[in-house]
């Protein structure tokens, strides 16, 4: 059955003629007020002289339309999907009523059906509620960290990406632009430090630069994955949280667009070419205005970032590090490069020795062994590149020794 009342069309003619049947009205206002002929308002206006308002419902408001499905059918196709279907969707239904069982109905005068027999309710679909978190009340209790892609140049230069720290209680900002969001992307910026010490917590996201899952071997001895940058972090003393949404880290996203609004206005008045101009005009200029404009006091007094360490400890802690195993014939695979030992005697090297390879920013490149030294000692001198007739020597870069403090490790050179 349809509707037995009557439509917002319908009351709107009550109300008019009522307003003609009071006098307030003439007949041709009211046709122009309804949007009708003036024929067509004296025809409503004689119906509703004879039976009021009830006598302007359509003729045929509460029959059954004539295309309607036969009702046997209906609850044919209702007890199917009952049966068969009573998880589905009204649209997959519908389709797999089609195709398998030759019923066919449109997806929504099933979602109708279904309705009204109290087989389907509308699902909402609400959205999450994320709760708002305060701000930390101390300084560089927790710092947020995220990468920025955009086109920062304009037409003047590619696509960059603005690493980009905000300390969570004061969102006291800093940046530096690079190509890709990468681990010397965010161990540049990461000298944060320098300038104001080392922070309790980073709050980044989940991409792989900064955390990981476990791999296969990692879950069998229970130990989480760790990523290069984690490790850096792990050094420093630094606790690396990963968000759970892009609202969770609201204070960095939402200082992404104003970067993306002014710097590049500003970048574009100061006739800024390239990245590294850019980066200069960072540090000379935009982030001290951006900070005197933006940045808050912190809640409570104390700071508390950790004590700086030395530009030398810094250089210490940036470095990319895996580990590696000595083949019999003193070499040592890295980055499909064989690295040749000097021989120190004539025997094979230790069984299974694994050394650290070390790998900076520079490509610098310093190995360490934790084997006492007169069990390997690491006297490198060349390193040789696979080819098409075996092995050929490439030039050497030359490495400073590098000694790992409190290790017990000794360090060798290219």
């Amino acid at each position: 059955m349809g509707r037995t009342g009557l439509s917002s069309q319908e009351l709107s003619r009550v109300e008019v003629m009522g307003r003609v049947k009071a006098g307030g009205l003439r007949l041709r206002e009211a046709a122009e007020l309804l949007e009708l002929s003036y024929r067509q308002a004296k025809r409503i206006w004689a119906r509703y002289g004879v039976g009021g308002a009830q006598a302007l419902q359509h003729g045929n408001c509460g029959r059954r339309s004539n295309r309607a499905y036969p009702m046997k059918w209906r609850a044919a196709v209702l007890q199917q999907g009952k049966a068969r279907y009573a998880d589905f969707g009204p649209t997959l239904a519908a389709e797999h009523l089609a195709s398998d069982d030759g019923f066919e109905v449109h997806a929504e005068t099933l979602r109708r059906w279904m309705r009204e027999a109290g087989l389907w309710q509308r699902q909402r679909r609400r959205k999450r509620y994320r709760q708002r978190r305060e701000r930390k009340a101390h300084c560089g209790e927790l710092v947020q960290l995220d990468g920025s892609f955009h086109e920062w140049l304009e037409e003047g230069g590619p696509r960059g990406c603005l690493m980009h720290m905000v300390d969570d209680a004061t969102t006291t900002a800093l940046g530096r632009f690079s190509e890709e969001e990468t681990i010397w992307a965010a161990a540049g910026v990461l000298r944060w430090i320098e300038r104001y010490g080392v922070p309790r917590a980073l709050y980044t996201d989940w991409k792989n630069v900064y955390v990981r899952p476990p791999n296969a071997q990692e879950r069998l001895r229970g130990e989480p994955g760790v990523t290069q940058f984690g490790r850096m972090c792990e050094k420093l003393g630094i606790r690396i949280i990963a968000a759970t949404s892009p609202q969770a880290k609201g204070r960095v996203e939402r200082a992404h667009g104003t970067h993306q609004d002014r710097l590049v206005k500003k970048l574009r008045l100061a006739g800024i070419a390239n990245y590294e101009q850019a980066n200069a005009y960072l540090d000379e200029h935009y982030l001290a205005e951006h900070n005197r404009r933006y940045a808050r006091p912190a809640a409570a007094e104390a700071d508390y970032h950790r004590t700086r360490p030395t530009a030398r400890q810094l250089d210490e802690v940036f470095w990319l590090e895996e580990e590696r195993v000595v083949s019999e014939d003193w070499v040592v695979r890295y980055k499909n490069r064989l690295l040749q030992l000097e021989r120190q005697s004539q025997h094979w090297a230790p069984s299974r020795s694994r050394v650290l390879v070390r790998e900076n920013q520079a490509g610098e490149i310093a190995i360490h062994s934790s084997q006492a030294p007169e069990k390997l000692c690491l006297g490198w001198r060349r390193v040789f590149k696979r080819c098409d007739r075996g092995f050929v020597s490439v030039p050497v870069v030359y490495v400073h020794p590098l000694a790992l403090p409190d290790c017990g490790q000794t360090s060798a050179c290219l």
